[in-house]
């Protein structure tokens, strides 16, 4: 296979500019998930008064000792709801996928050291986030649950979608996907039916409190007076409701229950053999990553820099390469696993969209996994490729893109602008998995370009009233305009908006790939034993 040779001097001035930039950048999210961790550890006291872990130390406890946790979705919410000062970020939710008494699983844990882990309309999007995760990669979910239920102060948010994070666990039940819930403290109200709908439920003695209506609601609504213990405590759970399969003496001892289980089911048993994978890594580090993207958005790079420091032996087999260069298709493999690959060298022209197109149907044809590097300001435009059937190209692009059955992953490491994010498979065009390096944007148009079409929208506006505009007005919008699509269209607003799976550093590119591939490639084969309505507890 053709072997991509670098034209990057990694020893030059612009490399060690572009580095210093992409640092920085990985250096302020950083910096805010530190802060994150920072607030929980404040809690740690009280937790201990109370004789708990905090529920990191849970997820530490929960996870076999070494081995990988791909943290998801950490900055949801960052700076949203009640999160004012982005200490409060994650959206009462610790989640990710690691490995359970050798079983991979999705691992939800609530954030009970900030706010009471109540659920903000970000936690809920996220929580929905996770149980499409799960569902679509035949993953068990293990969730740590402790939580005031939903932030009363976006109930009306909250409220309605509510019910879809009840019938995912219906469905992830009925699919013949095992759920673990381990009950370490409060679960009231509409989070009483979480523990309810899993299929196991471990509580905590003296700890877990589970009922739909807590003493005060039920003293207020019915007069009856009611301990804790005596509605809804672990032992009246586990011993007279039936509601919890295993009473644990503490968060350490639910930990080793939830562990016992997952080892006892012959999840990894029932998967055929699969070949072991080897590989040589790429001829260039993984560290010059950093530098390959220009510090300034406005400069083009070539994206195959980017595939040389991926792609195993930095080989890449280009798919019709003369036909269009501003799109980038073709073949490689990352640890192993073959892939597709498509990215941009500039906007998506009419023939860069045809050829995305025929090349996603041959990887459908082949069951090739797909992977889309994002750097476009979208299609393009004027005269010339509107007479070349732009439109129409796209569409098929887009139609490809939509209805494609292979695992799809998207990694957004320069601009995602306009329909080419939609092209690219997007958030809205549901990838498997989708992240972002720090330094990305994603937007509309560009904040300047926005800016300079509400000012020409407006004079024309009052160009046909016969009205003059007044020029400090158009200034003032047009600069307005700008600065509001620059800050929404920074990598850490998209991440806090849940636009992506999260934020990741451009060294750990190769191996964060190289997981999500070996998920994906896990749950292609994986039997499941689906049923018509889920377990029910009985």
């Amino acid at each position: 296979m053709p072997v991509l040779q670098s034209a990057i001097d990694p020893h030059g001035e612009e490399f060690a500019s572009n580095s210093a930039a992409m640092l920085a950048a990985i250096a302020g999210f950083r910096q805010i998930e530190q802060r994150c961790l920072d607030k929980a550890l404040d809690a740690k006291g009280k937790f201990e008064r109370r004789g708990q872990l905090l529920p990191r130390e849970r997820l530490n406890l929960l996870l076999d000792p070494g081995s990988p946790f791909l943290e998801l979705a950490s900055l949801a919410g960052y700076k949203l709801h009640d999160d004012k000062d982005g200490t409060q970020a994650g959206g009462g939710i610790i989640a990710g996928i690691g490995y359970v008494s050798g079983v991979r699983c999705l691992i939800s844990a609530s954030n009970s050291a900030i706010k009471g882990g109540t659920i903000s309309p970000s936690g809920l999007k996220k929580t929905l986030r996770l149980q499409q995760i799960a569902l679509e990669n035949k993953l068990p979910l293990v969730a740590l649950t402790e939580s005031g239920g939903a932030n009363l102060n976006y109930a009306a948010e909250i409220f309605v979608e509510g019910a879809r994070g009840f019938a995912n666990q219906a469905r992830l039940s009925a699919a013949g996907i095992p759920q673990i819930t381990l009950v370490h403290g409060s679960s009231t109200a509409g989070g009483a039916y979480q523990p309810g709908l899993s299929d196991y439920v471990v509580v905590v003695r003296g700890k877990a409190k589970l009922f739909l209506a807590g003493p005060p609601l039920l003293k207020a609504a019915t007069g009856e007076v009611a301990t804790d213990e005596q509605l809804g405590g672990a032992e009246m759970h586990a011993q007279v409701a039936g509601t919890a399969e295993y009473l644990a003496e503490n968060d350490a001892d639910a930990v080793r229950i939830a562990r016992e289980v997952l080892a006892l089911l012959p999840w990894n048993a029932q998967l055929p053999a699969r070949p072991q994978q080897s590989w040589r890594e790429p001829l260039y580090p993984a560290e010059e990553l950093l530098g390959v993207v220009p510090a300034d958005a406005k400069k083009p790079y070539d994206v195959r820099e980017i595939i040389a420091r991926i792609a195993d032996g930095s080989e890449f087999l280009a798919f019709k390469q003369a036909f269009d260069a501003q799109t980038v298709c073709g073949h490689l493999r990352i640890e192993g696993r073959p892939c597709g690959l498509i990215g941009n060298n500039g906007p998506i022209t009419p023939q860069g969209a045809a050829k995305a197109a025929q090349f996603i149907q041959l990887c459908e044809q082949s069951n090739t996994p797909l992977l889309f590097l994002h750097n476009t300001t979208g299609f393009m435009v004027g005269t010339e490729s509107e007479q070349q059937g732009v439109i129409k190209h796209g569409a098929k692009m887009i139609q490809a893109v939509a209805n494609a059955t292979v695992p799809k992953l998207t990694l957004v490491v320069g601009g995602s602008y306009g329909a080419g994010n939609y092209a690219m498979c997007g958030r809205g065009l549901d990838p498997r998995f989708i992240f972002a390096w720090p330094n990305s944007r994603t937007a509309v148009m560009g904040g300047a370009q926005a800016g300079k079409v509400l000012r020409i929208v407006t004079e024309e506006k009052h160009a046909k009233e016969g009205k003059a505009a007044d020029p400090q007005m158009l200034d003032l919008l047009e600069q307005a305009t700008a600065q509001k699509l620059e800050g929404q269209s920074t990598a850490l607003y998209g991440t806090a908006q849940l636009w992506d799976d999260g934020l990741v550093d451009p060294r750990d590119t190769r191996k964060l790939l190289g997981y999500l591939l070996d998920i994906c490639a896990e749950a292609a084969i994986r039997p499941l034993r689906p049923n018509s309505f889920g377990v029910a507890r009985l």
